[in-house]
């Protein structure tokens, strides 16, 4: 469910005084926040934020199109740190990974030099009717 418009966004009550301090100011100092879930509002365009992921602050400078959007969404929490090795290996030999279905489809058996040729398996399925005609 979304936010009731009455409401309207909402911003941590210090990081709107914040801003408005460092509007009357002169100085363009990053403003340190914890508040992920302020929604970002049109009187942040051009001031640059430290935004905390959990372990460091990410620096992020406001743009127009950020407008809407939480302060979160813009410092990732978790570091993507790679795929297996095996899909790093196959990448770099220049071929394409195998497939799942590749690499479980079984091999065809190979008989030994003079053996005899085994028959073809039936491909109808035995049932309960099969010896009643």
């Amino acid at each position: 469910m979304t936010r009731g418009i009455w409401k309207g966004p909402f911003v941590h009550p210090s990081l709107l005084k914040k801003v408005d301090k460092l509007k009357d100011g002169g100085k363009k100092q990053p403003i340190k926040t914890w508040s992920r879930n302020s929604t970002i509002i049109p009187e942040f365009v051009g001031h640059s934020f430290l935004i905390h992921n959990g372990r460091t602050f990410i620096p992020i400078t406001i743009s127009e199109e950020m407008v809407g959007h939480k302060l979160g969404e813009f410092s990732p929490t978790r570091k993507f740190a790679g795929h297996t090795p095996a899909d790093k290996k196959a990448a770099a030999e220049g071929g394409t990974a195998k497939t799942p279905s590749a690499a479980s489809a079984p091999k065809a058996a190979v008989a030994a030099p003079g053996a005899a040729p085994k028959a073809p398996a039936s491909s109808t399925p035995k049932g309960k009717d099969d010896g009643k005609k």
